[in-house]
């Protein structure tokens, strides 16, 4: 089968086919781009695999470039890398791999380009297109790569569970590009999956965290999550959320499968939003019901304070999976809020309490907005359309007391510094109680946000402590 190749692509393809002549080294496209090109999906990125040095071809390529591209090569691994226009381009040499069943890092020797296939993950990314002279453009397809796309199916293109073991972040792969791409991993395939999924063990959580994040990345994160769960991964990964999992019933009363919901949540949000970060406090949400769930006889199931507990349970769960620590506060936060916004539909709404909700939430109360929106899963239309017609009753109520009292990302009026100049303290605890007090003022709407208000009140807080301004 020949492989059409496009206008955009075919200056590139000839510069690199005639840069690997020149240097006798045979050359292909392989893997991914091939993939995505058969199935119509764009990319960017080019892997180039060639019989000899894929350094000293990347450099033999840049040269023949105009204008000319900057290489920039990891001789550890025996790469090299430069971008064209919006094209990543990777070269490597062609490669065989073992491995020692302690480590997914292989001892790597040249090989030839059967070799770099065998060693490929799945059989839909072993595909290789020819940039020789004598069959140009052809697709290598030794494992049926091409009947896989056809039929949207992942296989592995030798025996499953040898590479699994072999390396075990393969596993993720698989339910990641079922996820992304709409296909079924193979009975057999994923059987060895479950068979192999304590090996997860050896891979490094950075390596976790970026599969993770593509999962949570796609259109319908439910479909990866659930395959993590089904396949015995999620209490190596997340233990938290698999803790989530199942129904108990008492008295004929039953609470629902929070992993479920939660995967429910997470699809909601993704209809809403590509926001990473906002999908991570989506999937972590509800992370504190395992640890909060009651039965009393009275009310049923409870999991009263899972919010609180949740929100103590993200920096262990960022910690081990190695996720940035400047995201941390945001999801921290919106786990910790998302059960306020629905307090505020339920009952007669006071001002003060509007007020904390915007303080609190700060530059992120439309993202929590849109979280509270999608932890909606009821089946009952019209239920969903109420609490729908709720929040947007309570936005409405957020923007009237946000034009009047512009408490989005404020400061107080009053700050630390000014209490200790004005009453000739060092910082103690009266200045945070004085300080303290002058936002709670403002919050309960006994004073405007405003300074001759806020300075005032201050004086009275002081006073109260016997305390007197030093200066005029």
């Amino acid at each position: 089968m020949i492989f059409q190749i496009r206008e955009d692509e075919r200056k590139i393809f000839e510069v690199i086919g005639q840069a690997a002549a020149a240097l006798g080294f045979p050359t292909y496209v392989v893997g991914g781009y091939v993939r995505d090109r058969l199935l119509g999906r764009p990319s960017k990125d080019l892997d180039i695999v060639c019989v000899g040095s894929g350094i000293e071809l990347a450099r033999r390529v840049a040269d023949n470039l105009h204008p000319r591209s900057r290489v920039t090569v990891y001789k550890r691994f025996g790469t090299a890398a430069l971008k064209h226009h919006d094209m990543e381009i990777e070269f490597v040499g062609a490669r065989k791999e073992s491995y020692r069943s302690d480590s997914r890092k292989p001892t790597v020797e040249s090989g030839t380009l059967t070799d770099d296939q065998n060693r490929r993950d799945f059989t839909i990314n072993a595909l290789a297109i020819s940039l020789n002279d004598h069959d140009y453009g052809s697709i290598i397809d030794p494992f049926n790569g091409l009947e896989d796309l056809e039929a949207k199916r992942i296989v592995t293109p030798l025996e499953p569970g040898k590479t699994f073991s072999d390396d075990p972040l393969r596993m993720l792969r698989a339910i990641r590009f079922s996820n992304q791409l709409g296909f079924r991993i193979d009975p057999v395939t994923f059987r060895a999956i479950k068979e192999n999924r304590e090996r997860i063990k050896i891979i490094s959580w950075e390596r976790i965290a970026t599969e993770l994040n593509k999962i949570l990345l796609t259109a319908k994160p439910s479909i990866g999550l659930r395959l993590l769960d089904e396949s015995g991964l999620l209490p190596y990964i997340l233990p938290e959320l698999a803790a989530l999992r199942g129904v108990e019933s008492r008295n004929g009363r039953k609470h629902k499968d929070n992993f479920i919901h939660t995967t429910k949540v997470v699809d909601n949000l993704a209809e809403r939003s590509d926001d990473l970060w906002l999908r991570w406090a989506a999937l972590l949400h509800d992370i504190g019901k395992a640890r909060t769930k009651r039965w009393e006889p009275e009310a049923g199931w409870t999991f009263h304070a899972h919010d609180a507990v949740g929100e103590r349970m993200v920096p262990k769960i960022f910690r081990r999976l190695r996720l940035p620590n400047d995201r941390l506060k945001y999801v921290q936060k919106l786990v910790a809020l998302h059960q306020r916004p629905i307090s505020l539909t339920q009952e007669e709404i006071s001002d003060s309490a509007v007020r904390r909700i915007l303080f609190d939430a700060a530059e992120d109360i439309e993202d929590l907005m849109t979280l509270c929106e999608s932890d909606i899963t009821s089946k009952n239309a019209k239920k969903v359309q109420r609490y729908l017609e709720n929040y947007e009753q309570l936005r409405e109520r957020m923007r009237e007391i946000e034009e009047k009292d512009h408490l989005r990302n404020w400061q107080p009026p009053i700050s630390g510094e000014l209490i200790m100049e004005t009453f000739g303290i060092p910082p103690s605890r009266e200045v945070g109680a004085i300080k303290d007090s002058v936002r709670e003022a403002i919050l309960d709407g006994d004073i405007p946000n405003e300074y001759e208000a806020a300075y005032a009140k201050m004086l009275e807080v002081a006073a109260g402590m016997s305390l007197q301004p030093v200066r005029e």
